[in-house]
């Protein structure tokens, strides 16, 4: 047997994971056997090549030797209070941890899409309360500070813990709404910053409640009476030694949520706060000692942070999305239920063709967003290398990518991971699983940092403009450039193909555009405000909106896996089946769409139909294959569905048995409770 991050082995090739039992369910190994390609190939390309996988498998073990990180009691029967508590004291070890390995310097971390650091969410269940500081904090002030201001704050010893505050209680994504407000006083050389109303009140950042010292504030800029639009700031909020919040500064956090229990999400008002002139970043715009303000050459350039985060978001809802597929494909493989044919045994449920469909799209879905997130990240570092030479010609065809890209891959994640909890049934629905944690985990991704609709809409602003340019005959960016084929009406004629799904929705996407178009423009003849307009036919730019990222997800998954180099034919062959399915199953989803713009046919649909049914059945043998490649620890899946081991049942109980309420045979609330009600009501 080779070692497991070793070269070429049989389709079987051991799990990394290993600490479990020795007797693994006859099921899962019957599933193994049936891999026909190299799992440890995968796994390399999965985590972006061997080394890769090996930094991945370092950090693990050595995250997974400390014994100060596992806990005594289970995590779900720990109350909020101790749930944060519990998360700062890992979270303090893994810091120590994650700077060892970066030769104590953490921001010069290489910050591209990895799954290098995952460990940290099985070790805390849920979310680093420093997860801000390191994911938003830190690279704002390397992209919106000017070189000094980077030298002073990014430096170890400036004691700073910080996050990011830029949503408030009135006010998301809509920065210009934000209300909370930095008035300069050129007689002392400072900002006063204000929340002037309950509703600019700063609400949600992560880590801002009580980890924080130091947070960057979005705020509107006020010289002499004249507002010049929000700008971003440094504020110290705690004193670096006592950590007690500042004179001016009403800070603490905000309650449990769905999910995210350990983020320490806060709240943060001020009342003429005072700062220094130089605390506002001041990379793009600047404001002089004399009050004097010099406008950044875009105003979007102040949202690089989020942009960079939105970027994240593929890869992360797309590791979520391995975890919650990982537990529910070999919970299939493991339970029994029903019978198919009389007098035989119960089937594996993973047979039947219908939990196929629910599980098989998600294992698409994960390695769609992973590409994805992988072309957007190059995408990013190449527009952002152009800004920085003076170049901002491809920031509004960024902007309109992170936006629309990260709201419907967000959005489908969600969608993706209740199937497989759903796929689980009743087991699905137990804390143990897994399955509602991760949920809570993808769910926030679909609000924060943009959300859904918002970013939709904010696509949409492009697209329209695309459109007009296409009207106009101008040439139009890579990614939209289609348009001006629709244009000149050359429609293909339609040959089943991958091929043909991708030109299907690009003719999808143009009929929705210019549907939104028609409209707006069929509003304002009958002598309505543009605005209005705009606002009467949202609903048809937001379907153009994810129609448009649809194809994009579509176009680049394949192609993207179609021109893999240096892949054995067992592995391109499975990933180009998890492509395909990817395209026909949005195809079926979209027919009508399809139907509607393209030259699509009836018989065409059926055919895909009957496609993507073959393509469930092509994948069936190596479904567990599929979800091993993965190579997510059962100390990372956290479930007792999903391990690798495949003791659902054994592992089922005894979860059961770790509930406090097990502790007596007989609890009090009988007696104090029930019996007295028994005795009262002759019962």
């Amino acid at each position: 047997m080779l070692d497991p991050v070793g070269g070429a082995a049989i389709g079987n090739a051991v799990h990394t994971c290993y600490i479990m039992s020795a007797n693994i369910n006859k099921d899962l190994v019957r599933e193994r056997d049936k891999c026909n390609f190299d799992i440890q190939e995968l796994i390399h390309i999965i985590d972006g090549g061997r080394e890769k996988t090996l930094m991945r498998k370092k950090v693990e073990d050595l995250v997974l030797s400390i014994e100060d990180l596992k806990d005594e009691i289970p995590e779900d029967y720990l109350s909020h209070k101790e749930k944060f508590e519990n998360a700062v004291r890992k979270g303090c070890k893994l810091f120590d941890v994650y700077l060892q390995l970066n030769d104590n310097n953490l921001q010069k971390a290489d910050r591209s899409p990895s799954n290098t650091y995952r460990i940290h969410e099985g070790v805390l269940k849920q979310v680093n309360p420093f997860l801000l500081h390191f994911g938003l904090f830190v690279p704002t002030i390397a992209n919106q500070a000017n070189s000094e201001q980077q030298a002073k704050w990014l430096k170890k010893s400036s004691k700073m813990i910080g996050t990011y505050s830029q949503t408030e209680l009135g006010h998301g994504t809509f920065l210009r709404g934000l209300e909370t407000t930095a008035t300069f006083d050129p007689e002392t050389d400072e900002f006063i910053l204000n929340s002037p109303t309950l509703t600019s009140y700063k609400f949600w950042p992560g880590g801002l409640g009580h980890i924080s010292n130091a947070t960057v504030v979005m705020a509107q800029l006020h010289i002499n009476g004249k507002s010049h639009g929000t700008h971003l700031f440094l504020a110290q909020i705690r004193d670096f030694d006592t950590h007690e919040p500042l004179p001016g500064i009403k800070v603490g956090e905000i309650g449990p949520k769905l999910g995210f229990n350990t983020a320490n999400n806060g709240f943060l008002g001020f009342n003429n706060y005072r700062i220094p002139r130089t605390n506002m970043l001041m990379k793009n715009a600047q404001v002089l000692r004399d009050g004097t303000y010099i406008k950044s050459k875009n105003d979007k350039l102040t949202y690089g942070s989020m942009l960079l985060i939105r970027v994240h978001i593929l890869t992360d809802v797309a590791y979520e999305l391995a975890r919650a597929v990982t537990i529910g494909v070999r919970y299939s493989a493991v339970r029994h239920q029903s019978v198919l044919k009389e007098g035989e045994p119960e089937p594996q449920v993973l047979d039947y063709v219908t939990q196929q469909h629910k599980l098989f799209i998600s294992i698409a879905s994960s390695h769609a967003f992973r590409i994805l997130g992988q072309w957007m990240w190059k995408t990013y570092t190449k527009v952002m290398a152009e800004i920085g030479d003076g170049n901002m010609d491809q920031l509004p065809e960024l902007h309109a990518l992170s936006c629309c890209l990260k709201a419907v891959s967000s959005y489908d994640s969600v969608q993706c991971v209740e199937r497989c909890r759903l796929a689980c049934g009743g087991h699905g629905y137990l804390l143990s699983s897994n399955l509602p944690g991760v949920y809570g985990i993808v769910a926030a991704t679909v609000t924060y940092e943009g959300e859904y609709t918002v970013l939709l809409l904010q696509t949409a602003r492009y697209l329209l403009k695309a459109w007009n340019g296409a009207i106009n005959g101008k040439t139009l960016p890579p990614s939209i450039a289609f348009l001006s084929d629709y244009m000149n009406q050359k429609s293909r004629t339609w040959i089943d193909s991958p091929e043909a799904i991708i030109e299907g929705f690009k003719a999808v996407v143009a009929g929705k555009i210019k549907t939104a178009f028609d409209s707006i423009q069929s509003h304002v003849s009958k002598g309505r405000d543009f605005e209005d307009a705009w606002n009467l036919s949202s609903v048809q730019l937001t379907a153009a909106s994810e129609a448009y990222a649809r194809f994009l997800i579509c176009e680049v998954f394949w192609s993207e896996t179609k021109n893999m180099t240096n892949v054995s034919r067992n592995v391109a062959v499975v990933l180009l089946q998890l492509a395909e399915l990817y395209l026909v199953y949005w195809a079926l989803e979209k027919s009508g769409d399809l139907l509607m713009y393209s030259t699509i046919s009836k018989k065409n649909i059926d055919n895909i139909q009957s496609r993507y049914e073959e393509l469930l059945g092509l994948i069936r043998p190596n479904a567990v294959g599929l979800v091993d490649a993965f190579d997510i620890r059962d100390e990372i899946l956290c479930s007792t569905l999903g391990s690798y081991d495949g003791r659902v049942y054994e592992r089922l109980m005894e979860e059961a048995a770790k509930s406090p309420l097990n502790k007596d045979k007989v609890n009090v609330s009988f007696h104090k409770y029930v019996k007295p009600l028994m005795i009262k009501h002759k019962l």
